[in-house]
């Protein structure tokens, strides 16, 4: 039995947002400090394409200095940004999961007409099909600085963000926003992470990042480094490992208990399968994450609901019912 299921998440195990990415075979190693947050680029990030999806929505492609290359970022402004266009406004990034885009936001959920009514600037940033919202250790890839600080810059001269942030995310953008929080003080007054898997030394998280980067074909050290060799590189991306740092941040941290109900009826059998292994492990990581995080003086809820498997509907109603806590924190 263990065998077929295995094969089923092998298969499938991007869905899963657990599986490295390959994102530049030719790229030079990186240096990376453990546990500083990166210093921000000298040049600045730029718009260098707009396309208009309707009258709140913004499709954006931003030269970023920091990675090379361009990424695309979607956004949905404000309801009062054209009548006071002097007004700078909160802002809540949302992280996509592993193996999805900048599109998975407005795609699978009801996001934009949940924000018919307010004053908020939403940004939905790429951060590449499985990046884990890193600076690689060895690679190009440098999401963590395009994230928190080309991206924040840009959004503050351009779209009139201001400094009341929120963050929410699923699966591994839920772990991008943890890992954002900690390494980036007082950035975020609230960090939602749904789904995600929050402690790199738990044996299930271990084993699912080695079948996805064999599936992959790349090695999870050009993420982090060697695990035993820079455990420092690890630890530091670890949130189970720095509890102390998400404080002065709201953490709220959900998650199903890996049983099927009705919102998995109609999806395919090996999606729903690959579903209810990619949240098997995570209600036991969050509790010990947040009885951790409770004993360093951490303000954190928790929501563990059944049945809940590792989907968009589940997702999309604990994004429902987290909003006006979200919206009250960036003070709206």
């Amino acid at each position: 039995m263990w065998v077929t299921l295995l094969k089923y998440a092998k298969r499938n195990l991007v869905c899963l947002g657990l599986a490295a990415a390959l994102l530049s075979t030719e790229a030079q190693a990186a240096e990376w400090k453990p546990g500083a947050s990166p210093s921000p680029p000298h040049a600045e990030a730029s718009v260098t394409d707009m396309k208009f999806i309707d009258e709140r929505m913004r499709d954006l492609v931003v030269s970023s200095p920091t990675m090379g290359m361009s990424i695309p970022v979607r956004v949905i402004l404000p309801v009062h940004w054209r009548e006071e266009p002097t007004a700078t406004f909160p802002v809540v990034y949302m992280f996509h999961g592993g193996d999805d885009d900048y599109t998975s936001w407005t795609r699978e959920t009801d996001v934009e007409a949940l924000t018919k009514n307010s004053d908020v600037l939403v940004v939905m940033p790429d951060a590449g099909k499985n990046g884990y919202y890193s600076n690689w250790f060895a690679g190009a890839a440098s999401w963590e600085s395009f994230h928190t600080h080309e991206l924040v810059r840009l959004m503050e001269e351009k779209f009139r963000a201001n400094r009341s942030r929120a963050a929410v995310g699923v699966s591994m953008g839920g772990f991008g926003a943890l890992n954002y929080a900690a390494h980036n003080p007082r950035m975020f007054r609230y960090v939602a992470s749904m789904s995600s898997y929050v402690d790199l030394n738990d044996p299930a998280v271990r084993l699912e990042l080695a079948l996805g980067t064999a599936r992959e074909g790349i090695d999870i050290k050009r993420v982090w480094g060697d695990p035993v060799k820079n455990a420092d590189v690890w630890r530091a991306h670890n949130p189970a490992a720095m509890p102390r740092a998400f404080r002065g941040v709201h953490i709220h941290l959900s998650a199903g208990s890996s049983q099927t109900g009705p919102l998995d009826t109609g999806r395919p059998a090996d999606v729903v399968l690959v579903s209810i292994l990619g949240e098997a492990p995570l209600s036991g990581q969050i509790e010990r994450f947040a009885t951790s995080l409770r004993s360093e003086g951490v303000d954190v809820t928790t929501h563990l609901y059944t049945p809940g498997t590792h989907s968009w509907p589940y997702w999309e109603a604990e994004l429902h019912s987290i909003w006006p806590s979200v919206m009250k924190s960036i003070g709206l």
